[in-house]
């Protein structure tokens, strides 16, 4: 079966606004940028990356690469990492995802430690097929689910020290934002000791939405902001929410709980079809 000829990769760009496309497993919403003080100067690119890989008629593949900013190459090391999982997954049928995701991420991570260099990037995958899904991640990057009412149904553990205080019951969300460990990530593809988290399998409703996303969105909105965002209405509407939000604070327009972190941010939207 294999990937079919619908492909939406994005590496080393910039959208101006979210691109909204219908599959035949759902419709999905991608949006990527760079941060705001990157925007005047050119040697400075984008080191988020996303790919939205369709196998089929009833499986696809969302993937949410962040480059580490404080190694070198992290737009190579995201790069890397989509064009593995690319590879990996370009033979493959919708009940050979999961193996198919892992030989990836290990492709990414060999790859990526041959450059020799100290790059790395986060990682967060959700493979969707017959509307049963299951995530995938490594570092900050990560996955929400959410029904239509607001009821979270996943969120996975940024592998960071302030994730796994909040996960803890140690500090709330909003503190683990203002903490001074708040960009330090403990587990990235590019490193001997990669730890790859699997989601357990969940059955997705008519009205569920899925968001896979780099640190650029969960450092400036909490996660019941992002649910209330993006829990119903049109597709392209709760993408455009997202980033006026989060630009907001990134530029510091909007006081409020969360302080703005400017960040690349990268974040895919899906819907089943109901």
């Amino acid at each position: 079966m294999g990937i079919n000829n619908y492909n939406s990769i994005y590496t080393g760009i910039t959208l101006e606004n979210p691109v909204v496309n219908k599959l035949e497993a759902g419709s999905t919403a991608v949006f990527v940028k760079q941060a705001p003080y990157k925007l005047d100067d050119d040697a400075e690119i984008n080191q988020d990356a996303a790919a939205v890989i369709a196998i089929g008629e009833h499986a696809v593949v969302l993937v949410i690469a962040d480059g580490m900013g404080g190694a070198p190459c992290g737009d190579v090391a995201a790069r890397l990492a989509i064009e593995s999982l690319v590879t990996s997954l370009k033979n493959t049928s919708d009940d050979g995802l999961r193996d198919a995701i892992l030989n990836g991420i290990e492709l990414a991570n060999k790859a990526i430690l041959k450059l020799e260099n100290g790059a790395a990037t986060t990682l967060a995958i959700v493979e969707i097929s017959h509307n049963w899904m299951r995530s995938y991640h490594i570092g900050d990057s990560g996955v929400i689910v959410t029904g239509q009412r607001g009821r979270l149904k996943l969120q996975t553990t940024a592998h960071s020290p302030t994730g796994y205080a909040v996960e803890a019951g140690f500090i709330d969300e909003a503190e683990a934002l203002a903490h001074t460990q708040r960009n330090i990530v403990s587990n990235v593809v590019g490193s001997q000791d990669l730890r790859i988290e699997i989601g357990p399998a969940l059955k997705l409703a008519p009205y569920d939405t899925v968001i896979v996303a780099s640190d650029g969105l969960f450092d400036n909105m909490l996660t019941e902001e992002i649910v209330q965002q993006v829990r119903c209405g049109e597709l392209a509407q709760a993408a455009s929410s997202l980033v006026k939000l989060c630009a907001e604070r990134m530029q510091g327009h909007v006081p409020d709980i969360v302080s703005g972190h400017p960040d690349d941010l990268s974040f895919i939207i899906f819907r089943p079809h109901t």
